[in-house]
C-alpha cells in the first residue's frame, strides 16, 4: 500500500518485515517532517509506528551524537548558571565587606552575646586544630564508639599525651553537660513540634468541616447609602502613623474609600512624625481628602511617649469618641478595601459579649525577594492555622495591632491602651480575654499590606514582636493567676502562648541548632540524632508551608533561615525577660510604599475626578505651594544606601563551617551538609545578601 516516494525506515533501522503485514489495520496516515531530507513518511495503520523491535537493531551514530550534544548543552547551561549566581553572590559579598560600614555602637548585652559567641568560635578552632593533627597522624580512638587509651608503652612524644588527656576531659566533663542539654532541648523541641501538629490537624478539620463565623440574616437592612443609614453603627477609623512618607498616601487613600455612610463614619490620621516635611505632606493629603467630602481629621502629638499605645490612647480621649460604637486600625501601609466594614461590622449585632473582629493580612509584595517570600510562609501559617484555630475552637487570640475592629465599650472596660511594652496589641487582647471578652478571626477578609524588604528592618520588627511578649508575660502573670477566668485558659495563656510559642521556640532554635550541633562535631561523645537534624525539622518545615503551597521550592531556605534568625529572636526573648536596655526600643519598620494594581487604577480615577473639580484653596494657596515644594525637593535628594555587616551573624557563620570541617574527619556526611547549608545561610545574613540576592 505504500507510495513508491515514501522511505523505507524499516530498512533503514535494520527492522525485519512481519510475516502478519497483510492483517495492517486502519487507514494511511501521512506524516510531513521538518528534516529537509526526508518530506513525507506514509504510514499504513496507526499501530505500525509502534511495532515491537528486534533487540538487536541497529544504532543510529547521528542521533546519539545529537544526544551528546544535547546533554552537554545542558550540563554548561546548568554551570553557566551556577557560576553567574556565584559571581554575583561573591561580587555582593565583596561590595559589602570592603564598601560597607560596621555599626559601632553596640549595647552591653549584645557585646557581650557577641563575645560568647567568638569564645565558642575560638574553641572550635582549637579542637579543630588538635583533630586535624590526630587524623593526620592516624590516631583514632572511636571505632566503635568506645573510648580506647592507649596503654603507656604506645605512647610517644608530648603532644600525644596531651591529646590523650583531652579526650579523657572531654569525655568526663565536657560531653556530659553537653548532652543533658541537648536532651533537654530536644524534649522542649517535641513537645513544641506536638503543638505545631495539633494547631495543623485543627486546621484541617476546620477545612474539612468548612467551619467559619457566619452573619445571620442582613444586619445593616440596607444596601443604599442614600436611604435610612440607622442600621448602620457609627464608626472610628483611626491610622496610626510616625515617619511614613512611603505610605501615608496610600493608606489615607484606602481608608477614605470604605464604603460607609458618611455621617456614619469618622477617620482620625494620628500622626507622630517629628520631620515638619513629612508632617506637610500628610496634612496636605487629609486636607484633599476632606473636600472630597470625606469625614477625615488630622491629629499631631507634639511628644511621641508610649509609641503607638500613647497615640491610640490620646485619640481616644477625644470628646466625640463618646459618640461611637466600634474602632478599625489600620497601620499607615494597610489598604482595606472597600467593603472592610461591611464584612466586618454586622458581626457584631447579636453578639454582646463579641470584643474583636480580626481579618487577615495579605501582601502587595511577597514575591519581591528570597526574604519576602520566606515571611509570606511565616505569616501565612500564622494567619491560617495559629489565629484561625484559636479564633474558632478558643474564641481568643494575640490581636494584630491592626486590620481590627474593636468595640470601644471593651476597650474601656479592659482599661484601654496602655504604655507599658512594645506590644500593645496583645497586651489589650490579653486583658479583654481575662474579661471575658470573645475574638472572631475572619480568614476570608484580606487587607493588603507590605512585608520589610530589607534584612535590617525585618530584624528590628522581629526584636520588638519577641522582646515585648516576654516582657507583657511578667506583667500579666500576677493578673492571669488571680483572674476569674476557667483554670484551663490560664493554663493555655501561660503555657502555650506565653513560655511554649514566645519563649520555648527562640531558645531551643538557638541553643539546639546554633551552640549544641556544632559542639557535637568536636564532642563526639555528646551525640545528637539524625531524625532531630534532619528527619523532624524538614517535617515540621512542611507542616509550616501548607498554607503556602506556592512556597514549595523555598522549603529548604525557609528551614536554613528559621534557624538563623533564631539568634535575633533568641536575643530579643532574653531582652523582653529580663528587662535589658532594648526591650523597650521601638523602631519603626522601614516601607517602600508597594501599591497593589487596584489602587493604583482607584487612584488614577479618582485624580480624574479631581482635576474636573473646582477645588476653594482660599487661604490655603500658600501651604499647598510650600507642599509642592516639599515634594519637589524630596525627588531630588538623592537616596543613599548603607551596606550593614552583623558581627553575631558572621561569628556563628564560621562556627558552623568550622564544625562541617570537622564532620568530614567523622565522615558524617549528613552533618557536614546541614552544617555547611547552615553556615552559609549565617554568612548570607551577616552580609545582609539575603534581601538583594536570589529574587
Amino acid at each position: 500500500m505504500g507510495s513508491s516516494r515514501s522511505i523505507d525506515f524499516s530498512k533503514w533501522w535494520g527492522v525485519k518485515e512481519s510475516s502478519s503485514s497483510s492483517s495492517r489495520k486502519g487507514n494511511p496516515v501521512v506524516v510531513t517532517m521538518e528534516n529537509p531530507n526526508y518530506s513525507v513518511l506514509e504510514i499504513d495503520a496507526p499501530d505500525s509506528a509502534f511495532q515491537p523491535l528486534d533487540k538487536d537493531r541497529g544504532k543510529n551514530a547521528q542521533q546519539f551524537t545529537w544526544l551528546l550534544f544535547l546533554k552537554a548543552h545542558r550540563v554548561v547551561g546548568c554551570l553557566a548558571w551556577l557560576g553567574n549566581s556565584l559571581c554575583s553572590l561573591l561580587h555582593a559579598a565583596k561590595k559589602r565587606l570592603f564598601l560597607g560600614h560596621v555599626e559601632t555602637e553596640m549595647s552591653a548585652k549584645a557585646k557581650f552575646l557577641f563575645r560568647v559567641i567568638l569564645a565558642f568560635l575560638v574553641m572550635a578552632l582549637a579542637f579543630l586544630s588538635f583533630e586535624l593533627v590526630a587524623h593526620f597522624k592516624g590516631w583514632h580512638y572511636f571505632h566503635h564508639h568506645n573510648l580506647h587509651l592507649p596503654q603507656t608503652l604506645e605512647i610517644k612524644g608530648w603532644f600525644h599525651t596531651a591529646y590523650v588527656r583531652w579526650l579523657e576531659f572531654r569525655s568526663d566533663y565536657i560531653a556530659p553537660p553537653i548532652q543533658s542539654l541537648s536532651s533537654f532541648c530536644i524534649l522542649l523541641f517535641l513537645i513544641q513540634s506536638v503543638d505545631r501538629m495539633l494547631l495543623s490537624l485543627g486546621c484541617f478539620w476546620i477545612k474539612f468541616k468548612k467551619i467559619k463565623p457566619v452573619i445571620d440574616g442582613d444586619p445593616l437592612n440596607s444596601h443604599d447609602l442614600e436611604g435610612s443609614n440607622e442600621e448602620y453603627p457609627m464608626v472610628l477609623v483611626q491610622i496610626p502613623m510616625c515617619n511614613e512618607k512611603e505610605v501615608y498616601e496610600q493608606s489615607i487613600s484606602a481608608v477614605s474609600q470604605l464604603d460607609w455612610p458618611k455621617d456614619r463614619l469618622l477617620i482620625q490620621v494620628l500622626d507622630d512624625s517629628d520631620d515638619e516635611s513629612i508632617q506637610w505632606l500628610i496634612k496636605g493629603e487629609v486636607s484633599k481628602w476632606s473636600q472630597r467630602g470625606v469625614n477625615i481629621i488630622y491629629r499631631h502629638r507634639m511628644f511621641r511617649t508610649g509609641y503607638k499605645a500613647g497615640n491610640l490612647k490620646s485619640a481616644m480621649s477625644c470628646d466625640y469618641v463618646k459618640d461611637y460604637e466600634f474602632v478599625a486600625i489600620f497601620d499607615a501601609d494597610f489598604q482595606p478595601n472597600p467593603d472592610f466594614l461591611k464584612q466586618t461590622v454586622p458581626h457584631f449585632k447579636g453578639n454582646p459579649q463579641l470584643a474583636l473582629v480580626q481579618a487577615r493580612w495579605a501582601f502587595v509584595n511577597k514575591d519581591e525577594n528570597l526574604l519576602t517570600r520566606l515571611q509570606n510562609i511565616n505569616l501565612c501559617f500564622h494567619f491560617e492555622v495559629e489565629q484561625q484555630v484559636n479564633g474558632v475552637f478558643l474564641n481568643f487570640f494575640g490581636f494584630n495591632g491592626t486590620a481590627g475592629v474593636w468595640r470601644i465599650k471593651a476597650l474601656e472596660e479592659s482599661g484601654g491602651w496602655l504604655e507599658r511594652t512594645t506590644v500593645e496589641d496583645m497586651d489589650i487582647a490579653v486583658r479583654a480575654h481575662l474579661n471575658g471578652w470573645k475574638f472572631i478571626f475572619l480568614n476570608d477578609v484580606k487587607v493588603l499590606c507590605e512585608l520589610p524588604e530589607s534584612y535590617e528592618a525585618y530584624r528590628k520588627q522581629q526584636h520588638r514582636w519577641h522582646s515585648g511578649p516576654m516582657q507583657l508575660f511578667r506583667l500579666c502573670l500576677p493578673a492571669i493567676i488571680t483572674s476569674k477566668i476557667a483554670f484551663w485558659k490560664k493554663t493555655n495563656l501561660i503555657f502555650l502562648f506565653f513560655l511554649l510559642r514566645k519563649l520555648i521556640l527562640p531558645f531551643y532554635s538557638f541553643t539546639l541548632f546554633c551552640i549544641i550541633l556544632p559542639l557535637t562535631m568536636f564532642v563526639p561523645e555528646a551525640e545528637l540524632p539524625i531524625w532531630v537534624i534532619c528527619y523532624i525539622p524538614v517535617f515540621m518545615s512542611f507542616l509550616n508551608i501548607l498554607p503556602a503551597p506556592k512556597s514549595f521550592p523555598f522549603i529548604v531556605p525557609y528551614l536554613l533561615f528559621e534557624n538563623t534568625m533564631s539568634v535575633t529572636k533568641f536575643n530579643a526573648m532574653v531582652s523582653g525577660l529580663f528587662q535589658l536596655g532594648s526591650s523597650y526600643e521601638w523602631i519603626v519598620t522601614k516601607k517602600a510604599g508597594r501599591s497593589s494594581e487596584a489602587d493604583l487604577l482607584a487612584a488614577e480615577e479618582w485624580d480624574s475626578k479631581a482635576m474636573s473639580l473646582q477645588l476653594n484653596r482660599g487661604t490655603s494657596d500658600s501651604g499647598l505651594a510650600e507642599l509642592n515644594k516639599i515634594k519637589e525637593s524630596q525627588e531630588t535628594v538623592p537616596v543613599k544606601k548603607t551596606n550593614k555587616i552583623y558581627k553575631k551573624e558572621l561569628a556563628l557563620a564560621f562556627l558552623l563551617l568550622t564544625a562541617a570541617v570537622r564532620s568530614l574527619l567523622s565522615a558524617q556526611g549528613m552533618h557536614f551538609y546541614y552544617l555547611l547549608f547552615q553556615g552559609v545561610s549565617f554568612l548570607l545574613v551577616g552580609l545582609d545578601l539575603i534581601g538583594e540576592q536570589m529574587n
